[in-house]
C-alpha cells in the first residue's frame, strides 16, 4: 500500500516499468513512481544540465507560448511574476520579462532562494516542471501560497491520459518525471484547494485563487 503524495489516499499498484513501480490513486488520479525509485538531487541534477533551452530558439519559444499567451490574456500589464522551477535556460522569464512584466526566478538547483517563496505574485508560472515534484502535495501548497488573491496558478505538463501507452510513453522515459497527471487531477487540486479552474488547452491548466 502507498499512500498518494498528492491528495494522501490510499493509492493501488500501477505498473512496473524498466525496474521503477509506479502508483495509481483512484481518489486524484496520480500516477507516480514509488518512493525507492525517485531519483537522488545529483542524479536530477546531472540531467538538468543537459537541457539546452534557447530562447531563441523559436520551436522552443512557441512550445511556451502555449502557457504565456493565455496567461498574458488574463494579466494586468505588468505584473509580478515568480517562475517556479525555472531550470538552467529561464526562457519563459525572458519572454514574460518581454511583455513588460517583472519575473522572479525560483529554482531548487539554479536559483535556490526561498525568501522570494515568502513574497506573494500575480501569478506564478511552472511549465514542465510538475512532473518533476517528488513531493506534489508540499510544492503545490508552497506555489499556491505564493499567488495573491485574484492571481493565477498556470502550469504546463503533458497530460497523461492512456493507462495502457504508459509503458512505452516517451514522458514517462526521462527518468526525472516522477508524477504524472490527469484531467481529474487539475480537476481534484481545483476542487480541494478553492480555486477556479481554466483549460486553455490540453497540457495547461491555469487556477485562479478567489480574491
Amino acid at each position: 500500500m502507498a499512500v498518494c503524495r498528492l491528495c494522501a489516499h490510499e493509492a493501488s499498484p500501477f505498473m512496473t516499468v524498466d525496474g521503477a513501480a509506479y502508483w495509481a490513486c483512484q481518489h486524484c488520479g496520480l500516477r507516480f513512481m514509488a518512493a525507492e525509485n525517485l531519483p537522488s538531487s545529483d542524479q536530477e541534477k546531472a540531467h538538468y544540465d543537459l537541457h539546452e533551452n534557447n530562447i531563441d530558439d523559436q520551436g522552443y519559444q512557441g512550445f511556451l507560448n502555449q502557457l504565456a499567451e493565455p496567461l498574458s490574456v488574463l494579466l494586468p500589464n505588468p505584473s509580478a511574476l515568480l517562475d517556479y522551477g525555472a531550470g538552467p535556460g529561464p526562457a519563459l522569464a525572458v519572454m514574460m520579462r518581454n511583455k513588460g512584466h517583472d519575473v522572479t526566478l525560483y529554482d531548487p538547483f539554479y536559483a535556490p532562494k526561498p525568501s522570494v517563496l515568502k513574497q506573494q505574485y500575480d501569478a506564478v508560472m511552472a511549465t514542465e516542471v510538475i512532473e518533476h515534484f517528488h513531493h506534489p502535495r508540499r510544492d503545490f501548497n508552497t506555489m499556491i501560497a505564493c499567488v495573491r488573491p485574484g492571481g493565477y496558478l498556470a502550469v504546463m505538463t503533458n497530460l497523461q491520459d492512456d493507462d495502457d501507452a504508459f509503458k512505452n510513453w516517451y514522458y514517462r522515459r526521462d527518468p526525472t518525471h516522477v508524477a504524472f497527471y490527469r484531467e481529474e487531477t487539475f480537476e481534484y487540486l481545483a476542487r480541494n484547494d478553492g480555486l477556479v479552474l481554466m483549460r486553455p488547452s490540453r497540457n495547461v491548466a491555469i487556477f485562479q485563487k478567489p480574491d
